[in-house]
Order: structure tokens, then C-alpha cells, then sequence
């Protein structure tokens, strides 16, 4: 297993997260239980999870099974959505952020998280509050690092930019969206965190499991793609001609679909972990295969090509431009 800086800090993470989004729905303990160790066995270190997974199950769970391992692993959860009905449930408050972390420390049975992040922006509170009720947190030691999750460039931008001016802890990692079908990312946040040191983790690498190869043609309407509140995924690409490309090179490789669609996204510059989100044993050892897959920069280049983005502008053009001068090099 690899292990990689998490942005500017010591902190170092697997390559290959846990995510827990199912323990406690479709996992229940003692599958979690083995999924967990299985995740040990392999020497991932890295564990994700949500207040809202599960209406809190998820953390309760993980709690349960690490606690054995507390100390040797690095254990993230998130804030934004809602815990009730009332007014302050939700958001990115002072309120809401030193409750919900709370919450966080009593369901997982930990004195401390690694990583808090936020799991969405919010425009309604003004980023100085969220930033320092987060930083009160990490001088409180509650929290070591902080994180952000779904944001767009320039509100990540701006929080970067408060934490920087007012001397308050700042987002060490953005959690967002990416894998082959779904590239987003490249236009304008992937280049952003590169430049700030900002590590990068992405959620869904497998874009709800269309790049297992388990759809082809028409999906069914009820897989997880068409699962409500599930971001659209891969709305300006052609999704077959990418699958065909993954298969491909799935095949002359002797791997799964999955493992190359992982290996990948892995491979990416300024990639930090990629988040696996298996809901048994089987699938978890699948795509932990991809941590031993070694892939080769034509492989690599081949899948980029099939995958990337309509040229936009004016991010297309800026990236065209630099494409030209890649050409020009040789």
C-alpha cells in the first residue's frame, strides 16, 4: 500500500480509502467487521464516513470496529447536513459545526477526529464564522485537521484566502467528485489544489459502479446512478466509448475494469486517496487490487484520452493551450 501526504501536512494516508457509507444500511456489523479488517490486512489506514450516513449508524459502527486500532488509523467524518427539524440543523453555524462535531465524537467513541470536513458550501453563513468555529475546534483539539467537500472553485478559493489573512487553521484537503465518466474537477478545482498544496480524495471513483463494466447500454432504473439525490455523472461524455476503453485495457492487463477505473484516478497528479465504497467483502477485495496494479503512462494517457472533458471555455481554451505545448515538447 501506498501512503501519501495528506496536502501540506505530515500527515500521511493510504492511497486507497474506506468509505463507510453503507455500514450500518446494506453492511451491517459483522460484515463491517470484516470488510474493516480485510482493509487492515492490506494496510489501509484511512477511514470515511458522514453524520448522515445512515442516519448515524455509520459512525456508530466504525466506532465499534476500531476500537481497537484507534490510535494506528486516520478516521474522517463530515458536517453540513441536516441532524433534525429545526432551524440551526443544518449548515456550517457555530452552532450547528461545534454540535454536529459532538455528536461525531460520541458515535464513533473517539476523544478526537483526524479530518473534519465540511460537507458542502455554505452561502448562507458568512465563511469567517465557519472558519473560526473550525479553527476553535483544532485549537481545542477535538479536530486535527480540516477538510471541504463539493465546492467550486472560488468559494474554495475564498476560504483558502480567510484562513490565510485571519491566521486560522485552513481546508488541508478537498473531497469531491471524480473518476473517468465524471471530470469535472480538471477544469479549474484540480489545478487550484495542486497549486495550494490542497490534497485531493475523491469520492465515487467508480461513478456509482458504471465503471465496474456492470452497465452497458441503458441503465437500470434502480442502480445506484439513478438513486435519488445522486449527482449526474458523465452528462457531456460519451460513457460507452469510455467503458470500452476501461474494459480494454481491463483485459490486456489480466485486472478487472474496476481495478484499472481505480488505478486511474490513483495515478492522477495531486490525487491524494481514493475513496472505495464497497457494500461486501467481495467487492472491497476487488477494488483493493488496484493498490498492487502498476499502470503504464500509454495505459494511463490511453484512458485520458477516451475520458476527457468537452474544450469550454475559458477553461477548455487554457487547457488546449497547455496540450499544445505538451505536443510542441514531444
Amino acid at each position: 500500500m501506498k501512503y501519501n501526504r495528506l496536502g501540506r501536512t505530515g500527515l500521511r494516508v493510504s492511497e486507497v480509502c474506506m468509505g463507510t457509507m453503507t455500514f450500518g444500511g446494506v453492511t451491517d456489523q459483522a460484515e463491517a467487521q470484516r470488510m474493516f479488517d480485510r482493509c487492515l490486512d492490506a494496510g489501509v489506514n484511512f477511514f470515511d464516513t458522514a453524520n448522515v450516513y445512515t442516519g448515524g449508524q455509520s459512525e456508530t459502527i466504525l466506532g465499534r470496529v476500531m476500537k481497537e486500532k484507534r490510535e494506528d488509523l486516520v478516521i474522517a467524518t463530515k458536517v453540513f447536513n441536516a441532524q433534525g427539524p429545526g432551524p440551526n440543523d443544518m449548515g456550517l453555524s457555530r452552532k450547528h459545526i461545534i454540535q454536529a462535531c459532538e455528536a461525531s465524537l460520541r458515535r464513533l467513541a473517539t476523544d478526537y477526529i483526524d479530518l473534519y470536513q465540511v460537507h458542502a458550501d455554505d452561502r448562507e453563513t458568512p465563511l469567517d464564522e465557519t472558519r473560526r468555529a473550525l479553527d476553535q475546534l483544532v485549537r481545542d483539539g477535538k479536530v486535527r485537521y480540516i477538510g471541504a467537500s463539493n465546492h467550486v472553485a472560488w468559494r474554495l478559493s475564498d476560504a483558502l484566502w480567510t484562513s490565510e489573512t485571519k491566521g486560522l487553521a485552513r481546508y488541508e484537503c478537498l473531497q469531491p467528485l471524480y473518476n473517468l465518466i465524471e471530470r469535472g474537477l480538471d477544469a479549474e478545482l484540480l489545478p487550484l489544489c495542486r497549486d495550494k498544496g490542497v490534497g485531493v480524495i475523491t469520492w465515487s471513483p467508480l461513478a456509482s459502479g458504471w465503471l465496474t463494466g456492470k452497465y452497458r447500454g441503458e441503465v437500470p432504473a434502480d442502480a445506484r446512478l439513478n438513486e435519488p439525490g445522486r449527482a449526474p455523472m458523465g452528462a457531456t461524455v460519451d460513457r460507452e466509448r469510455i467503458m470500452d476503453a476501461v474494459i480494454s485495457e481491463a483485459e490486456r492487463l489480466g485486472v478487472t475494469s474496476a481495478q484499472v477505473a481505480l488505478r486511474w484516478v490513483m495515478d492522477q497528479e495531486g490525487i491524494t486517496s481514493a475513496i472505495i465504497g464497497a457494500r461486501n467483502l467481495e467487492q472491497l477485495n476487488d477494488n483493493l487490487g488496484a493498490a498492487d496494479l502498476e499502470m503504464d503512462q500509454e495505459t494511463w494517457k490511453g484512458l485520458d484520452r477516451a475520458s476527457r472533458l468537452p474544450l469550454t471555455y475559458p477553461s477548455g481554451l487554457v487547457m488546449m493551450m497547455q496540450r499544445r505545448r505538451e505536443a510542441q515538447r514531444g
